[in-house]
């Protein structure tokens, strides 16, 4: 008889202990959860100065809490939170979650349904202010996020906000690429995992919510000095850091493309009108 499957669910977070608690108790509400499937949690706290440990510590005491310097942001928090994992465990899923990510009460069902053992599988959440898709699984040509219709549906790239990945895909593709800070190591897994044949879907359904982050960044803000924007750009948070997305660009899109990128970007961060509404 086939044991039920194990999944790795992973997360990092910092000073959002609200949202990483609200998000922990809708990971441990989850249908099925001790009888079609088992969990167990990474979470690196990435030096939270808010409590966020404590408070795990208290309410969820299974949680196994990594401790961070406070410079490890996404993709190397999250590389972290899958190396501890994989190290500990042989499991047969990951499932990658952001902490202001929070689960419909069947969204890992949701995700497993006819899955293959050699699939990735993202989910899309939509705002619960707007029911608009927020994040997911994207198409190229054109550049679209794909809006779940009660199939799955094959994608090109996803965000990391919520996507399982099996055993088989972590034993092929490997970990995160740490050489990435916060931003686009997401993409730059699925379209690996995606040039070495490996399927990538998004769910039939919306899997739970997560708003939107619709803030201009500091470094295309014209209320700011040239100065103040092309120091933002230069932080680890900034989502285009030049040298990284250097390295992302050229990976996937080939080295010219990635040195007109890397020359428009500074461009834009010095004109912000350049850029396309």
């Amino acid at each position: 008889m086939k044991l039920q499957p194990t999944i790795g669910v992973l997360l990092t977070c910092h000073n959002r202990k609200e949202k990483t608690l609200k998000c922990l108790e809708a990971v441990y509400a989850q249908q099925g959860l001790n009888n079609d499937f088992f969990i167990e949690v990474f979470l690196v706290d990435d030096a939270s100065t808010d409590g966020t440990a404590t408070a795990i510590q208290i309410q969820f005491p299974l949680v196994n809490i990594i401790q961070g310097d406070g410079n490890l942001f996404w993709n190397r928090g999250m590389y972290k939170a899958w190396q501890t994992a994989a190290i500990t465990k042989d499991f047969d899923y990951y499932l990658w979650l952001n902490d202001d990510t929070f689960l419909r009460d069947n969204a890992i069902k949701i995700l497993m349904t006819e899955t293959t053992e050699k699939a990735i599988v993202c989910g899309t959440t939509q705002s619960l202010e707007n029911q608009k898709a927020t994040y997911g699984g994207y198409r190229k040509n054109p550049d679209r996020l794909i809006i779940p219709n009660g199939t799955f549906q094959e994608c090109d790239y996803c965000n990391g906000n919520c996507v399982l990945i099996p055993k088989k895909v972590f034993d092929l593709v490997g970990n995160l690429d740490p050489v990435f800070h916060h931003a686009v190591g997401d993409f730059d897994y699925s379209l690996r995992a995606k040039k070495l044949g490996i399927a990538l879907y998004v769910a039939p359904a919306f899997i739970g919510t997560c708003e939107s982050h619709t803030e201009l960044p500091k470094w295309r803000s014209p209320t700011v000095s040239v100065f103040t924007r092309v120091k933002s750009l230069y932080t680890a948070s900034s989502g285009c850091y030049p040298p990284q997305f250097f390295v992302f660009d050229k990976r996937h899109n080939g080295l010219l493309l990635a040195t007109i990128h890397f020359f428009s970007i500074h461009l834009r961060a010095i004109i912000p009108s350049l850029w396309k509404k």
